[in-house]
């Protein structure tokens, strides 16, 4: 088994001794803990990128289960031609929902309320009072209404807004009402203040918002993405941002890490935070949670959670 975080660190993983599994520690070095061959349980590195993800696939000639540690996995299907059938990919449903959620509540608020100008005004000494728009009685649209999008509708629940719609790859209904089809976005995208992007970059979500979707966008609309930098069509953004019609808040971007001197660092009315939607202290203990858990069900030949596909 090959982990991320070393296995004295894990609380519950099922007993080597008892259960015959051994445990690697490789966060994504240079040097392999051992032979890609008889690993049979690979989590991948936390946000070390897709090279790092995808190197060892190849030699794992004997891995049952790749487990990623985020809730996408854009960053290891490049990889996925590699490896032999049958082996199950599980995502990292459960462990990022609280945190980006709760990111995805500070862009909206501190890009409505003008948190940025008062950062700014404070290093500058300046006192920039006024009137500023809240989130109460505003309409928002969410669009990719998986577990993240569900968190951050409920943390949306306290805050007044006007309406709440729901948008994923189908329509479907759900406890808090219908969640609208990919199809309805033409219709929807007209009546929201704010639109929030957590959807996975597949290609079918590759620049979903395109300068199609973004002129759809009601003036003085945020754009709020916490899905993947290449939901956003960057180059229709920036007109957009430019024209001053929208703003936006952005905690992925495309190109990422975004380089010095990139349009999107000085555009007007956006607001960049550099991709730690997950980072934060929730994350590793809801991370050793599923990786224990897993393990455990692994071991006892029990089915896995978060399956999204098998080669």
């Amino acid at each position: 088994m090959w982990l991320p975080i070393p296995a004295a660190e894990i609380e519950g993983l099922p007993d080597p001794g008892a259960s015959g599994l051994r445990y690697l520690h490789w966060d994504g070095g240079p040097e392999f803990p051992g032979d890609p061959a008889r690993c049979a349980y690979y989590v991948v590195p936390y946000m070390k990128g897709t090279e790092i993800a995808v190197r060892p696939l190849a030699a794992m000639t004997s891995v049952q289960v790749v487990q990623t540690l985020s809730a996408g996995i854009d960053h290891v299907t490049p990889g996925i031609g590699d490896l032999r059938p049958g082996v199950r990919l599980c995502n990292a449903k459960g462990v990022h929902e609280a945190s980006t959620a709760e990111l995805t509540l500070t862009l909206i608020l501190a890009s409505l309320r003008g948190v940025p100008g008062f950062v700014r005004g404070q290093d500058a000494e300046e006192w920039r009072d006024g009137f500023y728009p809240a989130l109460a009685d505003k309409s928002v649209l969410i669009v990719g209404y998986g577990s993240i999008g569900a968190a951050i509708e409920d943390r949306l629940a306290p805050f007044e807004c006007a309406r709440v719609a729901r948008v994923a790859r189908s329509a479907r209904t759900t406890e808090r009402g219908l969640v609208h089809a990919l199809t309805d976005l033409p219709a929807l995208l007209p009546q929201a203040d704010v639109v929030v992007l957590s959807t996975p970059l597949t290609p079918q979500t590759r620049h979903l918002a395109d300068a199609g979707f973004l002129a759809r966008m009601k003036d003085g609309a945020l754009l709020v993405n916490v899905a993947r930098g290449p939901v956003v069509d960057t180059k229709a953004l920036l007109a957009e941002l430019e024209s001053g019609r929208i703003t936006a808040a952005l905690d992925v971007t495309d190109p990422e890490p975004l380089p010095s001197g990139h349009p999107l660092w000085h555009a007007p009315g956006v607001l960049v935070t550099p991709h730690v939607g997950g980072s934060t202290s929730a994350f590793m203990p809801r991370a050793k949670r599923l990786i224990a858990g897993q393990l455990t069900r692994f071991a006892a030949g029990e089915e896995l959670r978060n399956v999204v596909l098998t080669t």
